[in-house]
């Protein structure tokens, strides 16, 4: 029995596929552009945007300097957001909201313009610019319309998108210490600790700065390491003050006293010189 009803529905469902591009196929011949809007529209009602944007393109530059153009624009932009067409939704989306500012169309229309480039953006370990692009799209939107429903729900977003860029931060230091650059290590996390003084990182920043402050000095050559083990010293005590119960305490402490050891053995050495 289940798979006569399967069958049925498939049939049903091509019958449907084959009639909706009937529609499509009979508005692009009949050269009546009128026509082809409204079937256009028909379909947009019954959310086949597939469809229903095949025919807006159709008829697009039949529309322009027309009081159709504004919608017809917006109806195009939508179908390709439902597709789930980010870049190229975000591309219509763009020119609509320079090209028609003052239309009723226009919250909703930036408000899809700032999701494209959230869903866009990509995970940490990837480039960040259109993260960056979105929350600079977000936050104009946030601007704008400050009594917008859509506040709560774009400052979740935000937060999403600032952690992954926090994220994207310490990995690319961590990268620079995994590879052996401690000296670009600690530009690295002393900057992403600027930018984002509120990150869950902090702690292991601090952390690998130190790491990184000890093996610079250990791998340098002699007239450059007593400065550096007093860098990593001043790592150390800043590490030791902002987290004085953290796990990595016993591990920096043994680094803390070679160190002292390296400085103490060098003044020695150049007092009796």
């Amino acid at each position: 029995m289940r798979s006569v009803f399967g069958y049925i529905a498939t049939v049903v469902m091509i019958a449907i596929t084959i009639a909706s591009c009937s529609v499509v196929n009979n508005a692009l011949k009949s050269g009546d552009p009128n026509f082809a809007y409204n079937q256009a529209l028909d379909l947009y009602a019954q959310e086949k945007w597939d469809k229903a944007s095949t025919l807006f393109e159709a008829c697009r530059h039949i529309y322009v300097g027309t009081q159709r153009e504004d919608s017809l624009n917006f109806y195009n932009a939508r179908c390709k957001f439902k597709t789930h067409s980010w870049d190229e939704a975000s591309t219509l989306l763009n020119e609509y909201r320079r090209k028609f500012s003052r239309s009723p169309f226009i919250e909703e229309a930036e408000g899809m313009y700032a999701l494209c480039y959230y869903y866009m953006s990509p995970p940490p370990e990837r480039d960040q610019t259109i993260t960056t692009q979105a929350i600079i799209a977000i936050t104009e939107f946030m601007s704008r319309y400050p009594d917008s429903e859509y506040i709560p729900e774009f400052n979740d977003m935000l937060e999403e998108l600032t952690e992954r860029l926090m994220e994207k931060s310490y990995i690319n230091a961590f990268t620079y210490y995994k590879i052996g650059r401690y000296k670009s290590a600690i530009v690295a996390f002393k900057n992403a600790m600027k930018r984002y003084p509120d990150s869950h990182r902090t702690e292991e920043m601090m952390y690998y700065s130190t790491v990184s402050a000890y093996k610079l000095a250990a791998n340098s050559v002699e007239s450059k390491q007593l400065d550096r083990y007093i860098a990593m010293l001043d790592h150390y005590y800043t590490f030791l003050a902002e987290y004085p119960e953290s796990k990595y305490l016993k591990e920096l402490e043994r680094m803390a006293k070679e160190a002292r050891n390296f400085i103490d053995k060098n003044r020695k050495t150049e007092e009796t010189i």
